[in-house]
């Protein structure tokens, strides 16, 4: 492959994306949030999800939880002639990445995996939970990933604002 041809699709919460182009590479950036990277070896078609939470209260297919997003994106991938049958899932994600909050990450995987296993689309990779941030880059027609594994997030307190003495006021 021609890296000069290569172009990056970066995906964000609540998004998706599918190619079969081979020069295009998919890419995230992931806490607690898991990405299904599901791929067609023999179409060689393949796309990633990036959704937020494990599953809807009221029911509704928002694609922000992980059984609609994971549905959306197959099914984008049916109607461009992958075939259920040859579709395999890496899943990514997933990190605890604040102590003080609940393990959200670990429910968004034990969600993907539940949903992929209901639909017998096989698992054949992950890296899930953890406290690591992940940075993903998936290739659709191969399946290939190159994942990052960032430090934690560390959050410093925030600074109190700075007063600058002055003796000119602007009224607007």
């Amino acid at each position: 492959m021609n890296q000069t041809l290569e172009r990056t699709h970066h995906i964000i919460q609540g998004e998706h994306a599918i190619s079969d182009d081979p020069n295009l590479v998919i890419a995230t950036l992931l806490g607690s949030c898991v990405s299904a990277c599901i791929f067609d070896p023999v179409r060689k078609i393949g796309g990633a999800n990036h959704f937020l939470l494990p599953e809807s209260r009221s029911g509704t297919s928002d694609i922000r939880y992980a059984a609609a997003a994971i549905e959306v994106l197959v099914n984008s991938l049916l109607r461009q002639g992958a075939k259920k049958q040859r579709l395999q899932a890496k899943l990514f994600g997933g990190g605890r990445i604040s102590a003080n909050l609940p393990h959200i990450g670990r429910a968004n995987a034990e969600a993907a995996q539940k949903f992929l296993y209901n639909e017998d689309i096989p698992v054949v990779a992950h890296d899930l939970c953890g406290t690591r941030v992940r940075r993903l880059k998936f290739w659709p027609t191969t399946g290939r990933v190159r994942l990052l594994l960032l430090d934690p997030l560390v959050v410093a307190p925030a600074e109190a604002p700075r007063i600058i003495p002055t003796d000119d006021i602007e009224l607007f």
